[in-house]
């Protein structure tokens, strides 16, 4: 069963936890507008947000939507939007604002329809709560089904209609039974058939590809990474040889790291490489850039420079052979949208034509304006509405070996001779995190160079030394993130090595 959402939240925690369902579910934008869709959806879900619905400039989203009759449920935001709507003076600022566990009491009223959302649930249960704003009465034909200390309206139905309200956040880890109220909204309300699994993914977004490139071929670029990668490989799989990867050598990647990326994606999964050595221009452009927004904003515009050239390149070659035009980029970069959303259930199982095909040429992340204008570039997006360890979970269902789905991300640093002292201790440190078998129990690990440096004493004489910040953290979904549990033991063996074993002067680690 698939699902797509109206962005209109902070979070795509609620997208997750419905594919953990095996309910598909896609985030479009709160601007999103009902006669945009060719088809009528089972459900939708209006999630929460940082703003304030009574706010001079709020999201809203669009009245066809409140007038489709089908089931409804707003989450925080969600909830206000549709008390809003009832009468203006439903939400009002809270005197008391609710950030943390809470206490849900749920009321049972003795109406199926009234009920179903609590369906199967104890009567009280811990939630999480996030608002500054509230329901300051009811809205016309709804009844209170949840209440906590501070929230009278902490849950709301409809009295004859599927329309649901919760202050609370189901979709957190910190809400007790969170993921059965969804399941009782998705599956048990609007009738979403719960079949959808990552296998289909593979299979549907194939075909989609073939057909929205055709004849034609595809440039992406790729840097190892898991997110690259598999889009890589999803596309070669789709189009074979018409595929052309671009892999730029900027000088700040691990160490060895371009080598080995070559190798794994030229040789072992057969996808036509370019490597573009563009370190020296890299390196040179960042001496004595010391503000990270300036950082991003020149890398980003160096990466599209060299990135240009090579694509032209391949595009020239590409015109000379019997073959389409070169017409389509491969963009693999996932982002998320800072809105509140409009979480729509379509009525049918999951099916290629339901996932998005809009080309965005014009809210593109990576390439500028001028290249695809210059070059008629169009965007295909198969990594769009997925999470990271769905990602890892597409690369095994296309084959890739686990030492690449299961590769960390890695920062870099900015002079040549920082990046070398980094490199060599990152690589001292991902070594020993494998020798302890922890690698895979880590989701991210590497180790950043402060800007600070630390006095002490070594070899009996006074240094004035560099600092290793060591980073490792775990998490599911790449939303939220915890420290990695370390044994002492494993963090002074590390820290020895690297004050030992790096060429540079390392004098202060910290973890």
């Amino acid at each position: 069963m698939a699902a797509r959402n109206v962005e209109f939240a902070s979070t795509h925690l609620i997208t997750r936890r419905l594919r953990d369902l095996h309910v598909y579910s896609e985030m479009l934008p709160c601007t999103q507008t009902l006669a945009d869709l060719d088809w009528k959806p089972a459900g939708i879900i209006l999630s929460g947000g940082p703003a304030s619905v009574y706010a001079k400039g709020s999201p809203h989203a669009d009245q066809a939507f409140f007038d489709l009759g089908v089931p409804m449920l707003g989450i925080c935001y969600g909830l206000q939007e549709i008390a809003f709507r009832s009468s203006t003076d439903n939400v009002v600022a809270s005197a008391h604002r609710e950030y943390g566990h809470a206490n849900l009491k749920a009321k049972r009223l003795g109406s199926h329809g009234v009920d179903r959302l609590f369906e199967g649930l104890e009567d009280e249960f811990k939630v999480w709560m996030s608002h500054g704003d509230k329901l300051a009465k009811l809205p016309d034909n709804f009844q209170a089904i949840a209440c906590t200390s501070n929230s009278e309206f902490a849950a709301v139905a409809h009295t004859s209609k599927p329309i649901y309200g919760l202050q609370l956040h189901p979709e957190v880890s910190h809400t007790e039974n969170g993921n059965k109220i969804l399941q009782n909204f998705a599956v048990q309300i609007c009738g979403a058939r719960p079949n959808w699994t990552m296998a289909n993914f593979v299979d549907q977004e194939i075909l989609r590809m073939q057909k929205l490139v055709g004849g034609g071929q595809v440039l992406g670029a790729v840097s190892g990474g898991v997110d690259s990668t598999v889009a890589a490989k999803l596309m070669q799989r789709a189009i074979g040889d018409r595929f052309h990867a671009v892999l730029v050598d900027t000088g700040l990647m691990r160490l060895k790291e371009c080598e080995q990326v070559q190798e794994t994606i030229s040789r072992h999964l057969g996808i036509n490489l370019t490597v573009a050595d563009a370190s020296r221009r890299f390196l040179d452009g960042l001496m004595g850039v010391t503000d990270p927004e300036q950082k991003r904003r020149f890398i980003g515009s160096k990466f599209i420079d060299v990135f240009e050239e090579e694509a032209k390149k391949i595009e020239n070659a590409a015109l000379s052979q019997v073959v389409g035009p070169v017409e389509w980029f491969l963009q693999v970069k996932q982002y998320l949208l800072q809105r509140p959303q409009v979480m729509i259930i379509p009525p049918s199982g999951y099916a290629a034509d339901m996932i998005s095909a809009t080309i965005k040429t014009h809210h593109n992340l990576a390439l500028p304006q001028r290249m695809m204008e210059g070059q008629g570039l169009r965007l295909i997006e198969p990594l769009r509405e997925l999470f990271k360890d769905e990602v890892r979970d597409l690369g095994r269902q296309l084959g890739l070996p686990h030492e690449l789905v299961m590769r960390h991300p890695f920062p870099g640093d900015i002079t040549p001779e920082r990046v070398e002292m980094v490199r060599q201790a990152d690589d001292i440190f991902i070594t020993m995190i494998r020798k302890w078998c922890l690698y895979d129990r880590i989701s991210q690990a590497y180790a950043a160079l402060d800007t600070s440096r630390a006095v002490g004493v070594m070899g009996d004489q006074r240094a004035y030394e560099n600092i290793i910040i060591l980073r490792a953290v775990e998490t599911t979904d790449f939303m939220t993130a915890k420290a990695f549990p370390f044994d002492h033991e494993f963090l002074a063996q590390v820290s020895t090595r690297i004050v030992n074993e790096v060429k540079v002067g390392i004098l202060t680690l910290g973890y």
